[in-house]
């Protein structure tokens, strides 16, 4: 039987706790399904579940990260007959742990991600990672506590280079919300004959092309990169990258694309620098397993590293 997981997480006094019992003493949300509630920590706002509506809640507190297992989160749900979980999570606990341990039929329904205005740069430029590891994954941003007139941009970019997808919502008071409507413009020219990336705008390029590779078909680049030989490729192929980090240097990953090139084995060096001008084709190839964007080169020079040489958001 599928179990939906609603999944609320932020730091303390974000307003997690408050949406919880307000969504809970709601029939358009709690319309009697047994609800398992999983507190992994208590702020100085406590929930009142005598005022939820019906006797249909569940409150079970996870003091430490590693009662996360899959056999006593599902022992829990047991125990209470639940046909679904809610979860306020610890904003200091690693979300991957949580899902890498919730039973296998448990399954992400909605994950929401809650900051307070006034502490959340605070929190993302002391505690980065765990900020990211937050909202890499959310479907909805909430920015609660904001003034009327502040400057929501430095709020939105963080939460993009961390999610292209979420939803993000200002809250200034009680019915009082505000959509975020702040449009990405891409750093570079996509409809010139000639797109010229440059060096800063290598990660945005790279999660652009991976989410919406169909728009670059047959569009033409120039762009630096490292130059991966081997792994199995036909030695007319590599792989053409650059390493990309997305908020520390904990998860610097190298980040790449196939790339044709006649006789590409026996001229170029295994990760040297060079500058590609390729047409992009969107195509089936073994490495992805499946359609995707390759590089189709029609020349390749040597060059300097790029600057910087870890390409960031």
């Amino acid at each position: 039987m599928e179990i939906p997981v609603y999944l609320f997480t932020g730091f303390l006094e974000s307003g997690k706790t408050t949406f919880i019992q307000d969504a809970l003493e709601g029939d358009d949300f709690n319309a009697g399904e047994r609800t398992l509630l999983l507190l992994c920590e208590e702020g100085e706002v406590e929930l009142e579940p005598e005022k939820f509506f019906g006797k249909n809640v569940f409150i079970e507190v996870i003091d430490d990260e590693e009662e996360l297992t899959p056999e006593y989160l599902d022992d829990l749900r047991k125990m209470h007959k639940a046909e679904r979980v809610i979860v306020e999570y610890n904003g200091m606990w690693n979300l991957d742990n949580f899902y890498m341990n919730i039973p296998g039929e448990w399954v992400s329904y909605q994950e929401m991600f809650f900051a307070d205005a006034n502490t959340f740069l605070s929190y993302n430029q002391n505690m980065r990672q765990l900020v990211y590891d937050k909202l890499k994954s959310a479907e909805l941003v909430v920015f609660n506590r904001c003034e009327k007139g502040f400057d929501k941009m430095e709020f939105h970019k963080i939460v993009r280079a961390a999610n292209r997808n979420s939803q993000i919502l200002y809250e200034y008071g009680p019915d009082d919300v505000e959509l975020d409507q702040i449009i990405d413009p891409l750093p570079y020219d996509l409809d010139a004959d000639l797109i010229v990336i440059n060096d800063r705008d290598y990660a945005e390029w790279y999660r652009d092309i991976n989410e919406e590779a169909e728009k670059y078909d047959k569009k033409v680049l120039q762009i630096k990169g490292r130059s991966v030989l081997g792994g199995g490729l036909a030695a007319d192929d590599f792989v053409f990258g650059r390493h990309v980090m997305t908020c520390c240097e904990d998860d610097i990953q190298f980040a790449g694309l196939v790339c044709h090139w006649e006789g590409a084995e026996s001229k170029l060096e295994h990760g040297g620098w060079v500058t590609i001008t390729c047409e992009v084709r969107f195509e089936f190839h073994d490495m992805y397993g499946e359609e995707g964007p390759v590089l189709h080169c029609t020349k390749v020079e040597p060059a300097e590293e790029a600057q910087p040489e870890v390409a960031t958001f």
